[in-house]
């Protein structure tokens, strides 16, 4: 790695720590067998291919194509030009989950490249990943007209597309971002204030709709919206989004980064 490169990586972690609030220094993590696919490095890029991960790209495309085909989004309004499916490691043991795409996401059919994207990918930076080793996506699989939240009908009519997602991904983890993506999973209406910090389960135990295939419930840590952070980017919504996160990091076994000296 050329010194201007790696002076560059250097500032994007130091942004991403700083963005967070965070006065400490990512230390690299010793590589972890068990958990190949969470590489330590944020420039990793090449997953190695393995047969697991091939079997369940090939499921995703599957999902994707029964989306396509099925078009849920005919039966609400959108203002979208691509279909934005997912993104990411089928074997990842973290996904995020957003509420829909917005305006850079419809035209790259990629999710969160947007102004939230780049926060989100440096808020998966300062947790020691990269955008690679984690899978990204969303409740809504088209844009809505004027980046509106999704109502919980919408929601419901893309829900099943996200939940044959997380069947074939498995991830010991999801982090949803924004009430929309948390209240659909959780099938609560509390606020963020009140979900957020602490652990759930989906399926929820105690929820109307138990899909199938979910015999080992997933950990699901609510946080807020990358982009609630542009719109209301004080110290204290840093810090707690940043709580959330090491709480994430802690349940996967993450190293904590270390206090500078």
């Amino acid at each position: 790695m050329d010194a201007a490169l790696a002076k560059r990586i250097a500032v994007q972690d130091a942004e991403a720590l700083e963005m967070l609030g965070v006065t400490f220094v990512p230390v690299k993590q010793k590589p972890q067998d068990q958990h190949s696919n969470l590489l330590p490095s944020a420039a990793t890029t090449n997953l190695e291919q393995t047969p697991e991960r091939a079997r369940k790209q090939v499921l995703l495309d599957e999902i994707r194509v029964r989306y396509e085909t099925d078009q849920p989004h005919q039966h609400f309004s959108t203002d979208h030009t691509n279909i934005v499916f997912g993104d990411g490691d089928p074997c990842a043991r973290l996904v995020f989950v957003g509420e829909a795409p917005g305006a850079e996401e419809d035209k790259a059919g990629v999710p969160f490249v947007g102004r939230s994207g780049e926060l989100l990918s440096k808020m998966i930076v300062a947790m020691g990943l990269s955008r690679e080793t984690v899978y990204i996506c969303n409740v809504l699989k088209v844009r809505p007209p004027n980046n509106a939240t999704p109502t919980p009908e919408q929601a419901k009519l893309s829900a099943p597309y996200l939940y044959d997602q997380l069947r074939v991904i498995k991830p010991e983890a999801i982090v949803t971002l924004g009430l929309s993506a948390t209240q659909l999973l959780l099938e609560r209406t509390d606020s963020m204030r009140d979900m957020r910090a602490k652990w759930w389960d989906f399926p929820p135990p105690d929820g109307i709709h138990a899909p199938d295939g979910f015999d080992t419930p997933i950990p699901v840590m609510p946080t807020y919206h990358p982009a609630f952070l542009l719109r209301q980017n004080t110290k204290e919504n840093k810090s707690k989004v940043w709580s959330d996160l090491k709480l994430v990091m802690s349940k996967l076994g993450l190293q904590q980064p270390a206090k500078a000296r």
